[in-house]
């Protein structure tokens, strides 16, 4: 017996080297935990919500109108009647619609390859810089990137000008060209060619940052050993460092295709400026013409519900791909 009763301590509050204190009925409540492999799930329910009440809700309501006769009146309270899939039919049997498409397509496979190309070039040169350059190179690209859309067209604008803009001033007094008065929007090519220009000088910085923060977690001991090995600037990033950023790579791509092909701003503004609307229409500014335009909402919906699902299946399929060379 120990000499202090409040002392005494029983065999089975005792554990190894550690003092229990002794268990007293009802003294604690059992307490239920949630299954560790819900636990993810769980914390994204609140983004999960927030997403079904801004994106999912009126995806669900485009859905439903693509399939109404859905014009002005409808939208000051006259009655919208299903009519199945006509708005469908009238869409896909509109030759406008496969020209604007295929424009759509090609305007952005143009611009989501060379943003590609030069974005990484230029992740590989800060890369190669000092801190200081980098550190100009970098503030030039958040300047580029920061700009709206709408102002950085029209700075582009003025400089592509008819009468007064500097690159036909600099093509003619410097290189002797004949483009005094020349309009680069009258004609489609020429227009997209300045399109493509502001969608690529804007897209830039977010390919260049996204791979150049993915070529800093890359092993240097793995590029040294490479080099040791006799392995050039191509075969060092086709060997090593894209297989290293294949992932990001994949998710900057699929990025891109979609920002490109439901490029709006650019293009829009543009038509303002001298482009011909019917020649230079890509997909987002043909459902606005075909929309809040004409006011035919059903077939704007029609038409951007065809968009949601040509996006989502490239974007399946690239992800698949990626899926399918990992577990290789």
């Amino acid at each position: 017996m120990s000499p202090n009763p409040s002392l005494d301590i029983a065999p089975s509050d005792v554990d190894g080297d550690r003092l229990v204190a002794p268990s007293q009925p009802g003294s604690q409540r059992a307490v239920k935990k949630l299954p560790a492999q819900f636990t993810p799930y769980s914390l994204l329910i609140p983004a999960t919500v927030v997403l079904a009440a801004v994106v999912g809700w009126p995806l669900v309501q485009l859905v439903i109108m693509s399939f109404q006769e859905f014009g002005r009146a409808q939208v000051f309270g006259a009655p919208s009647p299903f009519i199945g899939f006509d708005n469908y039919v009238e869409v896909l049997t509109d030759q406008a619609f496969w020209l604007v498409m295929f424009r759509s397509f090609a305007f952005a496979a143009v611009c989501v390859s060379s943003t590609m190309v030069m974005g990484t070039l230029i992740a590989l040169l800060m890369s190669a810089l000092g801190k200081v350059m980098r550190l100009i190179l970098s503030i030039g690209l958040l300047l580029a990137w920061a700009m709206p859309a709408l102002t950085a067209t029209i700075v582009w604008g003025w400089m592509f000008d008819t009468g007064y803009g500097v690159v036909n001033f600099v093509l003619t007094r410097w290189f002797g060209l004949d483009y005094a008065g020349h309009s680069w929007l009258i004609e489609p090519l020429s227009f997209f060619f300045v399109a493509a220009l502001i969608v690529i000088w804007g897209a830039i910085p977010f390919v260049a940052f996204t791979v150049y923060a993915g070529l800093t977690q890359v092993p240097d001991e793995v590029l040294e050993a490479s080099q040791l090995d006799g392995a050039g600037p191509v075969q060092c990033f086709r060997l090593i460092i894209f297989p290293y950023l294949r992932s990001i790579f994949l998710v900057v791509l699929i990025l891109q295709i979609i920002w490109d092909l439901r490029v709006f701003t650019q293009i829009f503004a543009l038509q303002g400026i001298g482009g011909i609307k019917e020649q230079t229409s890509t997909l987002g500014v043909y459902i606005y013409q075909n929309s809040l335009g004409t006011g035919e909402y059903g077939t704007g919906g029609a038409i951007a519900v065809i968009t949601v699902i040509v996006i989502t299946a490239i974007s399946f399929y690239y992800v698949r791909q990626s899926v399918k060379e990992e577990e290789l």
